[in-house]
């Protein structure tokens, strides 16, 4: 076992695998953070208009961040964001300046490396007025950390006409808990939107992550591409209040269990004049060990909104294999295809190394369904 104060080539490897390349050139990451087990090992910033470093080191530089510091997400909230203020290990906190046009991802990891270690962060993401910054998050575990816990406090801060782009990747290992906590915060014109890939077995994920628009036309996106093998416990949501007149929102997600379960929960809330929200729900039952529950939500508090949903959960249709089937693809190679097709929501920006990953994953739930059903 990695000594905890070392980034080891197997480390590396293992982080390339959630799209976090140590060795990557400037112009291909803005900048890099990475906290392995309980301490932040490296936190720098590569282009003009962006900072990057540990949670706490920004609390001791800026005064203001200890007033914003918890506004998102109450450090009071529930156990686990006292459990992380109780004992937080660090965090992320990134910043776009105000006019940064940041036109790579800044990278970060979270690692776990110990075997039944509890990691506690606490993230702050900034974007000034203005600005654009996209970010790749890669949470994962070393091979030899079965069990442990992860949680990771999230605020997001999208200032006027900002844009905040997030991806966040899971690859846990089988019998490791995970209780993120998130909150956007986002002003008028401004966007927040999240990409969201969980592919791997992990004993459970618990996370409701929630935007509040809270200035004129702002814009909330949420999407998640998830898949549960057989022993998984995946509870996933994500909601967006509109509170200022002209807001967008939109969940999308995507859902396969080949014997896991998956709870789908979407909530849209319009409060606003010309308020306007889409929520989709799609999942794909592979197994008969499996199980999914969709549970959309609407609400409208304005004559003046419109609001949207679908949910649909089932098997593949026989008639869609026969269609592939028919064009010369063995049943097996249809099943493939339909569950890649099914899976793939056209997430851009993805690294190619970080695509071809996710596509081996999206091949390997496939492959344990097929033998599901053998």
């Amino acid at each position: 076992m990695p000594q905890p104060g070392a980034i080891t080539p197997e480390i590396q490897d293992r982080m390339l695998e959630v799209g976090v390349d140590l060795s990557a050139h400037p112009q291909q990451r803005a900048g890099t953070y990475v906290h392995l087990n309980d301490r932040p090992l490296e936190a720098r910033a590569e282009v003009d208009g962006l900072e990057v470093m540990d949670i706490k080191q920004a609390l001791d530089r800026y005064e203001w961040l200890r007033d914003l510091y918890g506004t998102a997400v109450p450090r009071d909230r529930d156990e686990f964001t006292r459990a992380a203020e109780e004992e937080l290990h660090g965090g992320y906190f990134i910043r776009a300046l105000p006019g940064a046009q940041i036109t790579v991802p800044v990278q970060a990891c979270l690692y776990l490396l110990t075997e039944g270690m509890v990691q506690r962060v606490h993230n702050v993401i900034i974007a000034e007025e203005g600005s654009f910054l996209p970010i790749i998050t890669g949470c994962t575990a070393h091979f030899g950390a079965r069990r442990g816990m992860h949680i990771g406090i999230s605020e997001f801060f999208v200032r006027r006409s900002a844009t905040v782009k997030f991806i966040m990747i899971h690859a846990w290992n089988e019998e490791i808990s995970v209780r993120p906590r998130s909150a956007a915060i986002v002003e008028g014109h401004g966007a927040f939107l999240s990409d969201y890939v969980c592919l791997e077995r992990v004993r459970d994920v618990q996370m409701y992550p929630v935007a509040r628009l809270v200035g004129e036309a702002a814009t909330a996106r949420y999407r998640s591409v998830v898949a549960a093998p057989a022993e998984s416990n995946l509870d996933l949501g994500s909601g967006v209040r509109i509170e200022a007149p002209g807001g967008r929102a939109e969940i999308l997600s995507r859902n396969v269990s080949t014997g896991g379960k998956i709870i789908a929960r979407g909530r849209v809330e319009a409060l606003a004049a010309g308020a306007r929200g889409h929520l989709e729900c799609r999942g794909l039952l592979m197994s008969e060990q499996g199980q999914i529950v969709a549970i959309p939500e609407l609400t409208a508090a304005h004559p003046d909104v419109e609001l949207s949903h679908e949910a649909a959960v089932g098997k593949i249709a026989e008639e869609e294999i026969h269609y592939l089937m028919a064009r010369g693809l063995s049943r097996d190679a249809a099943i493939a295809a339909i569950v890649h097709g099914f899976l793939d929501l056209g997430i851009e920006g993805l690294p190619p190394v970080l695509q071809k990953r996710i596509d081996s994953l999206i091949a390997l739930s496939d492959t344990e369904a097929m033998e599901g059903k053998q």
